[in-house]
């Protein structure tokens, strides 16, 4: 067994939660400038000149790409504020579990934005067809990367032990 299984840790559960609520905001940290680039470019595409030359299409995939993108955004910022709010309240192990599926589930968001961004961007450069393929290649590389390689090293694990 590695060092790193929580079974294998010297910590008091509570030393346990510090750990994690560190580890889960750095990784926020990490997360958060992506989605607020993305969103920034997002709310200046509309002011461009060619923004009336946007198919319909196109317009409803900029929608749903900056519909995700705040979806992501709230999702990645929800971990900060539910510590700030319940700080020094003695519920940390909520407040790593809560904020643990948030961060999850803006990942997901933002995969979903990141390829809806590169469907825009493709569909504006080539064509449907193109942007399709480019949008479900990264998509599904997002996926591969962020859930499959870790969920498939934890199943590994789990039955190896």
């Amino acid at each position: 067994m590695s060092y790193d299984r929580i079974k294998d840790r010297e910590e008091t559960e509570a030393e346990r939660h510090d750990r994690q609520l560190g580890e889960l905001l750095q990784e926020v940290r990490v997360a958060v400038p992506g989605v607020q680039v993305l969103f920034a470019f997002l709310l200046t595409v509309p002011f461009t000149s060619r923004w009336n030359d946007v198919t319909d299409l196109q317009r409803d995939v900029y929608f749903g790409t900056l519909l995700m993108t705040a979806i992501a955004t709230a999702f990645l910022l929800a971990p900060g504020s539910i510590h700030r709010v319940l700080f020094r309240q003695g519920d940390k192990r909520f407040i790593v579990h809560t904020a643990h599926w948030l961060f999850l589930a803006g990942l997901g968001a933002l995969a979903v934005a990141i390829g809806l961004a590169v469907f825009l961007v493709a569909d504006v450069l080539f064509d449907m067809t193109a942007a399709a393929i480019a949008a479900g290649c990264i998509f599904g590389f997002t996926v591969l990367l962020w859930y499959v390689v870790p969920l498939s090293r934890r199943l590994w694990r789990s039955n190896a032990d």
